[in-house]
């Protein structure tokens, strides 16, 4: 189940204004719930099932000198690292800054990596992935 993007851009001359996109997918018999929101230079993403509560949010961003990217949680504590993984790989493929919250069970890895496989499919197709580079074997 999909629903349609909503284009909020401003009716200024730039290409600045916010998209939504919101999506629903079924994974393993759990219903997995997307959120996309892609601002200038950052991409707000939420993955939830079960309910509609925030979860754990994290930041990544590229950092400088070698174009690394660090992660921090800015809710929910370090314990729960189930959506870290997802937002460093977010950031390192998009090169936008990415707020992640992530609502699905812990100590789960294939819903993980199946939300995960979902979402970037969804960048992809939204077109807001970097191009891999030529020769690029992964």
């Amino acid at each position: 189940m999909e629903n349609p993007v909503i284009d909020s851009k401003d009716g200024g001359g730039h290409d600045d204004g916010v998209l939504v996109t919101c999506f629903s997918e079924v994974s393993d018999d759990v219903t997995l719930h997307f959120q996309i929101i892609r601002l200038d230079k950052q991409i707000y993403a939420w993955i939830g099932s079960n309910s509609a509560k925030l979860g754990h949010m994290y930041a990544a961003a590229s950092t400088r000198p070698n174009d690394t990217v660090s992660v921090t949680s800015i809710l929910g504590g370090a314990s729960d690292n189930t959506g870290s993984g997802i937002a460093r790989r977010l950031a390192l493929r998009t090169g936008f800054n990415i707020i992640l919250a992530c609502n699905i069970p812990k100590n789960n890895p294939v819903l993980e990596a199946d939300a995960e496989k979902k979402l970037i499919q969804k960048l992809i197709s939204l077109g807001y992935t970097r191009p891999r580079s030529v020769g690029s074997t992964s």
